[in-house]
């Protein structure tokens, strides 16, 4: 029998392309070599993120009220010690307050008090240098002493740190510096002589004048000279000016920083009227507040940090009024 060959007429070959078109694909064998797959989609935890550059990131601003560590966290390790330092970090405070003087030799130590006597053995080290001035040390003579033991029998031999191993150790821990200059009309000079200090250990680059360093005084005059020798760097002034001399600070600072006992919320918001010497409101650090109900209430007066030797339990105070105050906007929206 033959076959004759049949004619696709137009018809035939519509009904054939559909019938091909349905057909599912074929699959090959295993060893059919490599099949073309889809990019596999990276889940967001995947996909790099790109982070700012020092120079891209923004200035700190003054939404967040910031829980700074006083002379380090100074109600759990001695004062102006790297100790203290690292137990702030260890609390995850960022921002540590520290002092800063100078020895009869130039170097720049951490140290609060213009004598050693409190927080040193100074006394039973060197019986016979009364009154145990900074000034009359060497640097040398004050690295024999223990800074540590005053506060407790862990810390014993915690030396006194120079500004530079300060530095050094923040550096490390990543943290950020309100730096006080202590008695500057003891130490002629003395703000060159910190600038330089910080300018060798990379704390005036850009990043770091921007975000991680403010040097405060109770000395007008000294910040005046801290910012003419260096205008890039904040600065912070420790009292209460009358409301009438902000514009005046202003020129010359960044922050009015008020003991918490003068602070008022009207007080607050007459600093933050005024323009500070880098173009943004002057800001309000207050000193030195240990609980929680007073660091609440100074919060909710508008200021920008809080000093605290107890940074953890201001820090925690000022979270929970914050939760709190969004928890009666949400209800209080609720109601409307």
């Amino acid at each position: 029998m033959s076959l004759r060959p049949i004619a696709l007429t137009g018809p035939l070959l519509g009904v054939l392309a559909l019938v091909l078109a349905m057909a599912p694909a074929p699959v090959g064998p295993p060893d059919a070599g490599p099949r073309e797959r889809p990019a596999p989609v990276a889940s967001p935890s995947a996909v790099p993120q790109k982070l700012p550059t020092p120079s891209e990131a923004e200035p700190e601003g003054s939404a967040d009220v910031l829980a700074i560590a006083h002379r380090g966290a100074s109600a759990y390790a001695p004062e102006n010690t790297l100790a203290a330092a690292d137990k702030a970090r260890e609390l995850g405070v960022e921002w540590v307050e520290n002092d800063v003087q100078r020895t009869r030799d130039g170097e720049l130590v951490v140290m609060h008090d213009a004598t050693l006597a409190r927080t040193t053995n100074v006394e039973e080290v060197f019986p016979d240098r009364a009154p145990w001035r900074v000034r009359d040390f060497t640097a040398a003579e004050i690295a024999r002493l223990d800074a540590g033991s005053w506060f407790d029998a862990r810390y014993t031999g915690e030396p006194v740190p120079t500004l530079e191993r300060l530095l050094e150790r923040m550096t490390v821990n990543h943290q950020k510096l309100l730096l006080e200059i202590k008695k500057p009309d003891l130490y002629p000079g003395i703000e060159q002589d910190i600038l330089d200090e910080l300018r060798d250990e990379g704390w005036l680059s850009p990043y770091h004048v921007r975000r991680r360093l403010v040097v405060q005084t109770f000395d007008a005059d000294s910040l005046r000279r801290v910012h003419a020798l260096n205008p890039a760097v904040r600065t912070g002034f420790l009292g209460t000016p009358e409301v009438a001399e902000l514009p005046e600070y202003g020129t010359f600072a960044d922050q009015v920083n008020p003991r918490y006992t003068t602070v008022t919320p009207e007080y607050v918001a007459a600093v933050h009227s005024v323009l500070g010497a880098h173009g943004r409101p002057l800001e309000v650090f207050t000193w030195t507040v240990d609980d929680g109900p007073t660091a609440a209430r100074l919060a909710g007066a508008g200021v920008d940090g809080v000093i605290s030797n107890r940074p953890d339990v201001v820090r925690e105070a000022i979270e929970r009024g914050e939760r709190d105050h969004e928890r009666d906007d949400a209800w209080g929206g609720a109601g409307r």
